[in-house]
């Protein structure tokens, strides 16, 4: 058994025996930090693309991609886009055939006076059987040529006038109404002024003259909502005011 004891001469707060351990300091102001607890994702609805203007308006400018063409979807679903929003006013059928009673006569005054002076018809008959001989001339080659030129010349100045006149023929420009294209409301190209020319005159000046206008007057009527004629349909076109 020991028996070491501290010397009687040193102090008691000297003693190694009774010493404490030293106090261990505070952590320092600058030392190590916890780290703090980890942020979660931002509040609030997510961010998308920014929403533009609903498709389908066949006249807005181009911003989005119009519906594509289809003459048997007219109308849409109920509470659906409005196939007419956006879209300059409908042609009133009168203006539209005052416009083209205009465009014929621009045609076929200048052909009746040039048939006259180069003898491209002559009815003039020496006996009481003038219905053969109207149908004896209509039937000679004399007529199919003047047939032929009358078809280049409606037909081209339809294609020309529709396609470089901002969509307008001398009579349209006097009504104040236009030829545009129905899925954007741009000047029609010349294939689709040409198409439109092509099913409009073709069978009125080659087969069926009366009946085919009485067709394209119906189906101008009857068509909803963009009431189109079939050369309308062809060329995938539609009448629409131009006044400003």
């Amino acid at each position: 058994m020991s028996n070491d004891q501290p010397p009687p001469d040193q102090p008691p707060e000297d003693d190694p025996f009774r010493k404490k351990p030293p106090d261990t300091p505070p952590p320092s102001a600058g030392g190590p930090q916890e780290p703090p607890p980890p942020q979660g994702p931002p509040q609030g609805p997510p961010q998308g693309p920014p929403q533009g203007p609903p498709p389908g308006s066949p006249y807005n400018g181009g911003r989005d991609q119009p519906p594509p063409y289809d003459p048997g979807a007219y109308g849409g679903a109920y509470g659906g886009v409005d196939p007419l929003a956006g879209m300059p006013p409908l042609a009133d059928f009168g203006k539209r055939f005052v416009a083209r009673v205009v465009d014929v006569l621009i045609i076929f005054v200048p052909l009746a006076v040039i048939s006259l002076l180069v003898g491209g018809w002559d009815f003039t008959t020496d006996n009481n059987d003038t219905w053969d001989e109207i149908t004896n001339e209509m039937n000679s080659g004399r007529q199919w040529l003047w047939s032929l030129i009358s078809l280049v010349a409606y037909v081209g100045y339809d294609t020309l006038m529709t396609s470089r006149r901002s969509g307008q023929t001398v009579g349209k420009s006097l009504m104040k109404i236009r030829v545009a294209m129905l899925n954007d409301g741009s000047v029609p190209d010349t294939p689709s002024a040409l198409m439109r020319a092509v099913v409009l005159w073709v069978p009125a000046l080659v087969c069926c003259f009366c009946l085919w206008w009485i067709v394209i007057i119906l189906t101008i009527l009857t068509d909803k909502p963009y009431k189109q004629g079939l050369h309308d349909k062809a060329g995938k076109t539609v009448v629409v005011s131009a006044a400003q």
